[in-house]
């Protein structure tokens, strides 16, 4: 019986949609600078990857972050599984739009025993860095050609994402290290991204994380400069107009200038800056939230803003596209696309002014 009806459950189970690449795309946009990070590495169907590369590309974004997992590719030490992210790779360069790569999430097999040490997968023990510069150059030897940057983790000035210990940006700058010659003699080409750090007023001795400016300072002291070829930074706007002036007591899009100050201080100023979060929110009732009207002209005027006066930075990637699924809660309201590809107001005004004289 169990035989019959899983047979009639594949005989009327409709066939999977066949998803082809069609002729390359280019992006047609009057800002270069444009770009939104996607979260494709959760969607289980193709075609729902093609649509909503499709979208953005159409809406005039030519950058996307999309992020990697470690947890996700190499799920057994030495045995890597690359078809979902060839698929998004493939799309992306299809539509014509630049990836930037964000690796981390650690698997079990490279965290300590959980008998001895309860962790989560944003833990990284100093001696698994070398397993994770191996993943990191093995990304770079697949993708080289096509993915011109990647971020060596998130958020590492916070301490959930360092694993739920104190921040270490020496820790951070030794992972770094470990990395960097790897990914260079795998592809010489590819740029590496420090951070993406989080904008945060915590203190020193802060269980919660430490000020990004503070962190930054201190990468740089710990000798930071030499392994990384441009930083990553988050920039929400919470409440605040873009054009909002920066302040160190202050959480705003401009908060980014003054790590850019940081990096000239250090003989940097050669090196990037890639906004690979940020915008704004518009829930009716989130604290931080503004206006659907205000979260279109902010973010309008935070893509002209870089577009003008940041002259460093070459792309501004804010967050978040289209989630594969609904949230259904404030998170869903950071979304230029809805799961089920309806399209937000924030869309159709971008999409306004990115392409409709080109």
């Amino acid at each position: 019986m169990v035989v019959l009806i899983l047979l009639t459950v594949c005989l009327v189970r409709p066939p999977g949609v066949l998803v082809v690449l069609g002729e390359p795309q280019q992006v047609q946009t009057s800002n270069p600078k444009v770009g939104v990070h996607t979260r494709l590495m959760d969607e289980v169907e193709h075609w729902k990857m093609q649509r909503t590369l499709v979208l953005a590309r159409e809406m005039g974004a030519a950058w996307i972050v999309e992020y990697f997992p470690w947890a996700y590719i190499e799920f057994e030490e030495g045995r890597y599984d690359w078809s979902h992210s060839d698929a998004i790779i493939a799309h992306a360069a299809n539509q014509g739009i630049s990836v930037v790569a964000r690796l981390g999430m650690v698997p079990d097999w490279a965290r300590p025993d959980p008998e001895i040490q309860a962790t989560t997968f944003t833990y990284l023990d100093e001696a698994a860095y070398a397993s994770f510069a191996a993943y990191a150059a093995a990304f770079a030897a697949r993708y080289g050609d096509t993915v011109p940057y990647i971020i060596i983790w998130n958020e590492p000035n916070l301490s959930y994402e360092w694993g739920f210990r104190p921040v270490d940006p020496e820790g951070y700058v030794k992972l770094l290290a470990a990395v960097y010659p790897l990914v260079h003699q795998a592809r010489p080409q590819m740029q590496i991204l420090a951070g993406a750090l989080a904008p945060t007023l915590e203190p020193e001795g802060s269980p919660a994380g430490l000020n990004d400016l503070l962190y930054l300072e201190q990468l740089y002291q710990a000798g930071g400069a030499a392994v990384f070829d441009g930083l990553a930074a988050h920039a929400y706007g919470l409440s605040f107009p873009p054009e909002a002036e920066p302040s160190p007591e202050l959480l705003n899009f401009r908060r980014v200038e003054l790590l850019r100050e940081i990096m000239v201080r250090n003989g940097d100023e050669a090196k990037p800056i890639f906004v690979t979060e940020g915008g704004w929110n518009d829930h009716p009732r989130w604290t931080w939230a503004v206006k659907p009207n205000q979260r279109v002209s902010y973010t309008l005027d935070a893509y002209a803003w870089a577009l003008n006066e940041w002259p460093w930075c070459p792309a501004v990637v804010l967050w978040v596209f289209r989630t594969p699924a609904p949230l259904r809660n404030y998170q869903d309201y950071y979304a230029f696309v809805t799961s089920d590809f309806r399209e937000r107001p924030i869309y159709t005004f971008a999409q306004q002014e990115f392409t409709a004289n080109r």
